[in-house]
This record gives structure tokens, C-alpha cells and sequence, in this order.
């Protein structure tokens, strides 16, 4: 499949670009996206709940009332997480929700992911472009020349540009990121994936 390469004011550069089969036009894997999404949205989780158990709870440790006779069940502590006030029983614990997925599922995961915007005709091409100081009018005119505004929008940069990545961190519903950090996550929650050129080019040499 070949894309154009357009200008940042919208227009045809003349030029266009192949996408590689290999990335873009594979068999998607739902599972493997499942999985790998999976991974990233538990890496995300602090694990810090906590809530008080039985004996951490601080109240009186005075037996309630005598062993037997009493007409009732045997109660021993108020600190019980049958009264109002006591530990909560089986409650929530530090944990760390973090768990290993092989690199070649993790792989799989975002050639699917790719391969699902190319299908949905939801990948363009730009040319390199550099912003000379952070300007979000500026930026939002880009994207509404590539017709990516007013949707959830995912750029792709070559390499880091601090310029760029300021004009876009007051729009909530752009993120922009280097190829270094693409993942699956970012790419299936973008409804439009606009990648500057050079970034094809180094997937292609990174699956070698």
C-alpha cells in the first residue's frame, strides 16, 4: 500500500511512501492486542490500596460481653469486621499488577495495531516540520490542514521535539510521541495516526 506524503498546510507533497507489508499488512492478532494492552494499562496501576485490617484497627481490646449465656454469638474484639468501625475483611493490599509478555508478542501486538489503522485508512504521512517555539494555534492549524483535529490524534515524531510536544500538551485529545515510544495502547486509543516521515522508515530497519 502506498500513502501520499502531504505538507503541513494540507496540501500533496508529490511524493508518496510504501508501507511495509510486514507492519501494516499482516494477519492481525486480537489476542496478542488484547494482551499487550493488557500489560500497559497494569503497568499504569500504583498498586498502593491499603485498607486496615483486624489488627491494625485501633479500639479496645476488652472482651464485648461473657463466653456464653449471653444469648448471642461469641464476640471477642470490636476491632471484627462484622461491626461498623472495625477491619475490613479481606481488603485491598499493596500489590504490584505488573506481569511479563514476551517481546515478540509485544511485537505482534503493535504490527496488528498498525495494520488495523492502514486498513481503516487512518494513517497519514507528513513531512518533517520543526516549530521554531511552542505555539498550539500553530499546531492545531497543522492539524486541521491534515483534517486530524476534533478526534483523538496520535503523532509520531522521528525524534524528540520539545517544541512540538509543548504546542500539543494543552490538547487533550492529541498525544504526540517518538517512535521510540510507540506501543499498542497509543495506537488503537487514536482514531487518526499521523506519522512524520522517517518514522516508516525506521520501523522497517527495527524489524530486521
Amino acid at each position: 500500500m502506498n500513502l501520499a506524503i502531504y505538507k503541513i498546510d494540507g496540501t500533496l507533497s508529490g511524493k508518496e511512501v510504501a508501507l511495509d507489508d510486514a507492519i501494516f499488512g499482516i494477519e492481525p492478532n486480537d489476542h496478542a492486542i488484547y494482551l499487550d494492552v493488557k500489560q500497559y494499562l497494569a503497568d499504569q496501576r500504583q498498586g498502593t490500596h491499603k485498607s486496615k485490617e483486624r489488627w491494625e484497627v485501633s479500639y479496645s481490646t476488652k472482651k464485648m460481653g461473657r463466653q456464653k449465656g449471653g444469648g448471642g454469638a461469641r464476640h471477642g474484639s470490636i476491632k471484627s469486621g462484622t461491626y461498623v468501625g472495625g477491619g475490613r475483611i479481606f481488603g485491598p493490599q499493596p500489590r504490584d499488577y505488573s506481569f511479563k509478555l514476551n517481546k515478540k508478542v509485544k511485537q505482534l501486538a503493535r504490527y496488528s495495531a498498525l495494520t488495523y489503522k492502514a486498513q481503516d485508512n487512518a494513517i497519514t504521512i507528513v513531512e518533517p516540520f520543526i516549530m521554531d517555539a511552542p505555539k498550539t494555534k500553530e499546531f492545531i492549524k497543522i492539524l486541521d490542514a491534515l483534517k486530524a483535529n476534533n478526534r483523538k490524534t496520535l503523532v509520531v515524531l522521528p525524534a524528540n521535539s520539545k517544541n512540538i510536544y509543548l504546542s500539543s500538551r494543552n490538547l487533550p485529545e492529541v498525544k504526540v510521541i517518538t517512535v521510540d515510544e510507540i506501543n499498542t495502547y497509543t495506537i488503537m486509543n487514536a482514531n487518526q495516526v499521523v506519522m512524520v516521515d522517517g518514522v516508516l522508515d525506521i520501523l522497517a530497519e527495527r524489524r530486521k
